[in-house]
């Protein structure tokens, strides 16, 4: 993962490039954010998805998405049609990652939304969004005739997508988050879910939970792949060694390395030496 922030566009072109010739490097990642949330408060910060669609021009193998857009950003039906555009202009490659947006505690990441007149509703108001997001870009990748969609916090009249992606029936939902009211649409709707690193036990209570709340409305949770995202320590690579193999062990196979800026050179290179197969 490179995110788009405090660096330029040449930095994550070199490394997603780079990350493309790797085999052993399976997706790349972006975030978004509007402003910067660490560093220069003032410094660069790149749109995520069209970034994303300039990237998967630029590559020809990586998975590739957004870690993770926020719902509070775009209207459902336009983030749909925008995802199905990248996910043709890829060839197929996208994982669609979504999720509720920023946390309201964050104030760097509050501002954004102030700064660019977005509303900011309250968590419960944003989690019921999502779900009806969810459903909302789903039917309009898969539906071949238009339909109305008359929800609590969305309404669409004559609603459609063309083209479809070119995945069917449509690009892999990764849904990120924590909270227990996520985890509850992440049960109904996702094909992945992401989790950021951190304390491992309450990585795997919040894994357990998901368990749970699948058993609950009769979906099999081995059916959704388990994903986290792990900061990576140039200057300590045994730790992160270490914090991919408590993943694992926990039963996440889906591992996302977070690079810090600014990017080393060969940096795609030197995570594939030192942190996939360090006995190389």
């Amino acid at each position: 993962m490179t995110a788009p922030s405090q660096v330029d566009y040449h930095d994550v072109l070199r490394v997603w490039r780079e990350a493309d010739t790797i085999p052993e490097i399976e997706h790349a990642w972006l975030f978004d954010h509007l402003l910067p949330i660490g560093g220069d408060p003032g410094g660069p910060t790149y749109e995520g998805w069209t970034l994303l669609s300039a990237l998967a021009a630029q590559t020809w193998r990586l998975r590739l998405g957004v870690m993770v857009t926020s719902n509070r950003f775009r209207p459902p039906a336009m983030l749909a049609k925008i995802a199905t555009t990248v996910d043709v202009v890829s060839g197929g490659r996208l994982d669609f990652g979504i999720g509720v947006g920023s946390r309201p505690s964050h104030p760097l990441a509050r501002r954004e939304y102030e700064a660019h007149g977005l509303p900011f509703h309250d968590t419960a108001h944003a989690v019921g969004s999502l779900a009806e997001a969810c459903t909302v870009i789903r039917r309009i990748w898969t539906e071949p005739e238009p339909f109305d969609f008359h929800g609590t916090h969305h309404h669409l009249t004559g609603a459609f997508g063309n083209p479809k992606p070119v995945q069917h029936p449509h690009p892999p939902i990764l849904i990120g988050g924590r909270s227990s009211a996520t985890l509850r649409v992440v049960a109904e709707h996702a094909d992945l879910w992401n989790i950021p690193g951190g304390d491992i036990d309450d990585v795997v209570r919040r894994s357990a939970l998901l368990d749970r709340y699948c058993t609950e409305i009769g979906r099999d949770p081995a059916s959704i792949t388990r994903s986290i995202h792990l900061p990576v320590s140039y200057d300590h690579p045994r730790d992160t060694r270490n914090a991919i193999g408590d993943a694992i062990d926990a039963g996440f196979r889906h591992i996302v390395l977070g690079l810090p800026a600014p990017y080393p050179a060969h940096v795609a290179r030197w995570v594939t030496d030192e942190l996939i197969d360090p006995s190389t």
